[in-house]
């Protein structure tokens, strides 16, 4: 039995890794997929993707970062689909030059209002209609970083990251007895292409050794496949060959 059966959940990052992945295991769940990202040909290919392989699932293109087109798009995602009953919040990313002796103030704002921003923009979007129903689950894809600082993210990608913490608390602090549940999952490091945005990116014998973006959809799947009275507040895993513990050459700073 599919657990998600026609469930429409909403996951933004929707083009490329985790958030892709996550459209293809929660699809085979049973759910009806509506994904969100910026580059529109990208997610488009991912949305038929889905079709060849016999999944309900439109594409909306979007930058998480305005609120006004996030709003506009849970509307039409209500009205072409129906109302969201699982949002997956999986669009992120981070910079090159991340550190403070380099990082300029634009920067910092462009990180923060993709990762934290946005992950709030898509929340207030749907929050009031899963409360309505008294049903709803809401996943936030953070990082390793939202538990535990890590100095190579740099400081706009950790400051957003720990904040998606309390966002995720404050959710299940006030929505639980509505229904609604929410749910920080915290990898560690993952070999997707945002890996390449690093300083110095890391070698492909290293890329091998991390999770996978089918590792975390699994992670997710199980999440959201839990019975509603249970709430997963917190889900932290990484690699067994695990760079923050052991470190690499390419992990160190700057002096």
């Amino acid at each position: 039995m599919k657990t998600l059966d026609g469930k429409i959940a909403w996951i933004t990052g929707g083009a490329t890794g985790v958030g892709r992945q996550t459209a293809q295991r929660l699809a085979r769940d049973g759910a009806r997929i509506a994904l969100s990202g910026r580059r529109e040909a990208e997610l488009e290919q991912a949305a038929e993707q889905l079709r060849a392989d016999g999944y309900d699932a439109q594409a909306f293109a979007l930058d998480v970062a305005d609120a006004d087109a996030v709003a506009a798009t849970a509307e039409r995602i209500a009205v072409q689909m129906g109302p969201v009953e699982l949002l997956v919040c999986s669009a992120g990313l981070n910079v090159r030059q991340r550190y403070w002796q380099d990082l300029a103030a634009v920067d910092f704002a462009k990180v923060t209002r993709v990762n934290l921003e946005g992950v709030a923009n898509c929340v207030v979007a749907v929050l009031a209609g899963m409360r309505a129903r008294r049903s709803g689950t809401i996943v936030v894809v953070s990082s390793w970083a939202g538990r535990h600082y890590l100095p190579f993210a740099g400081a706009a990608y950790n400051a957003s990251k720990q904040g998606l913490a309390g966002l995720v608390d404050s959710l299940n602090f006030e929505n639980g007895r509505h229904g609604v549940r929410a749910c920080a999952i915290e990898p560690g490091e993952i070999a997707t292409p945002i890996l390449r945005t690093r300083p110095v990116p890391p070698s492909a014998e290293e890329m091998a050794r991390m999770l996978t973006a089918d590792d975390v959809a699994e992670a997710i799947g199980w999440v959201v496949g839990m019975p509603a009275h249970v709430c997963i507040n917190e889900l932290l895993l990484s690699p067994t060959w695990n760079r923050i513990h052991l470190g690499g050459a390419d992990l160190q700073m700057p002096v």
